[in-house]
């Protein structure tokens, strides 16, 4: 290798700081005419480099509104009259007597010396002028956005709720409830295999019936006939005569257990879901089957039907929901938002809509298309196995944890969090809601639990709006126009 030259070894290693201070007199040289002072600021220049600077920025971005254009009354004393306007810093007030209202004037900034021209020495505001053209001017950005109040609807009032009642009698998880139209007694169904008749304005135990010999799942009492329903774990689907008091006719079809049952308003037909994935279409009279409504890869674990079309709705441990077609046996829609076993379902007695619960969530939909409404505001985390809904509005939810929440049907909103209480002897882990349902006039609510008791609740007529006001943040939703 041949060695390095002598001019090579004469070159004196420079920092860069030095390089680039030379760099920079070298500059000066060539073009300032004065040294040892900045050139003075070329106003058209600034003009073109922030015009530049905004398309690159927000050149994708729709103009929100056209401000209307202010004629320039002063142009020696206020400089650039096209500029956007915010409120300025505490200094700003004073400063900006010549500058026109549709200045964008950005906090105070230390300005090199010479530059002075606008505003009090030290602290100064700095007006960025914006380019000439009307699609540079509206430009969109979070400050200017115009921010739009949100269009969730603002849940009502509704008084808390409280337990008045707890009724003492079952030897087993109270599994099933259903209310006698004429509101006078209700009815539960247990895993002690008995139906007991109750009291509705006292809780006194009127009736025990015995019959089955699993857990009793499903009950239903006809408003067209003297007869009650009960469905259980040991495939029985039996008709009551309550006139007689006394078992008049059984639906023989089902494979494995019943979870679900429900009486058609209209028809003299009956619905049964059980754990062989099928919902069965009895004939009440005749007790012939007459549609196996198959589809579903898993249990059906809850029924609910209309008048009108889709008369049928069964929700799945599959996770999904589906609409069936009464006439041929068919299947109408299937639904799959939910991820989870939907568990419970209930239909809005006066609305075109149902909510279906599931331990990922709560959804609305809307009927006869099944249309996605919205998800309820809050998350219960937990399986919610039982869920009503009254005229006034207030959907009440049960978990397998035993808490129960109130919800606000028309936001969605829970305005109020309980949880129940345990009966004295029993674990903490017997807290559980296994079914739930309001009387006829929507005033009084029912709970069976997993503690062998029936809780009875009511609206607290003490409550007022100022004493219990509304907790509501509506969700946010970004909206860029």
């Amino acid at each position: 290798m041949p060695a390095p030259t002598t001019e090579a070894e004469s070159i004196e290693p420079q920092s860069l700081k030095k390089l680039s201070i030379k760099s920079l007199k070298r500059a000066l040289d060539l073009f300032s005419p004065v040294h040892g002072q900045f050139p003075p600021p070329d106003a058209e220049a600034k003009k073109i480099r922030l015009s530049h600077k905004m398309k690159v920025a927000f050149g994708g971005v729709e103009p929100v509104s056209q401000p209307p254009q202010q004629p320039n009354r002063s142009n020696e004393k206020t400089g650039t009259s096209n500029a956007l306007a915010l409120p300025g810093p505490e200094g700003s007030k004073s400063t900006q007597k010549g500058v026109t209202e549709n200045a964008l004037v950005v906090g105070p900034t230390l300005q090199p010396k010479g530059l002075n021209s606008i505003g009090t020495s030290g602290k100064s505001t700095t007006i960025i002028p914006a380019s000439v053209s009307s699609y540079e001017r509206n430009f969109s950005t979070s400050a200017l956005m115009e921010r739009i109040p949100s269009r969730w609807p603002r849940p009502e009032w509704h008084a808390p709720w409280k337990n008045y009642r707890v009724i003492q009698g079952h030897l087993g998880w109270v599994r099933s409830v259903a209310f006698d139209p004429s509101n006078e007694w209700f009815c539960t169904g247990s895993a002690d295999r008995t139906i007991k008749i109750w009291d509705v304005a006292t809780g006194v135990l009127k009736l025990t019936l015995t019959g089955h010999i699993e857990q009793v799942r499903g009950l239903a009492v006809s408003n067209r006939h003297t007869y009650m329903f009960s469905a259980g774990d040991d495939k029985q689907v039996k008709c009551w005569d309550l006139e007689q008091n006394k078992v008049i006719r059984s639906y023989h079809g089902h494979l494995s257990g019943v979870y679900c049952l429900a009486l058609h308003p209209t028809l003299d037909v009956l619905l049964t879901g059980g754990r062989d994935s099928v919902c069965r279409v009895w004939d009440i009279r005749t007790k012939m089957q007459i549609f196996a409504l198959t589809g579903h890869d898993n249990t059906v674990c809850s029924v609910f039907t209309r008048p009108t079309d889709p008369q049928v709705v069964t929700g799945s441990h599959d996770t999904t929901i589906k609409f069936w077609d009464l006439r041929y046996g068919k299947t109408m829609t299937t639904l799959t938002h939910h991820k989870k076993s939907v568990r419970a379902m209930t239909l809005h007695p006066k609305e075109n809509a149902f909510a279906s619960a599931s331990a990922d969530n709560t959804k609305k939909f809307s009927l006869p298309k099944g249309e996605f409404c919205h998800n309820m505001l809050s998350q219960q985390k937990t399986i919610i196995n039982a869920m009503a809904v009254n005229e006034d509005g207030v959907m009440v939810t049960g978990g397998d944890n035993g808490s129960i929440w109130f919800w606000d049907w028309k936001s969605g909103h829970s305005f109020q969090q309980t949880e129940t209480i345990v009966q004295p002897g029993s674990l903490e882990s017997e807290a559980g809601i296994y079914a739930a349902c309001y009387d006829q006039t929507g005033s009084r609510l029912v709970t069976c639990e997993a503690d062998k008791t029936i809780k009875m609740w009511k609206e607290d007529e003490n409550a007022t709006p100022e004493t219990h006001p509304v907790n509501f943040k509506p969700p946010k939703e970004i909206r860029r126009f």
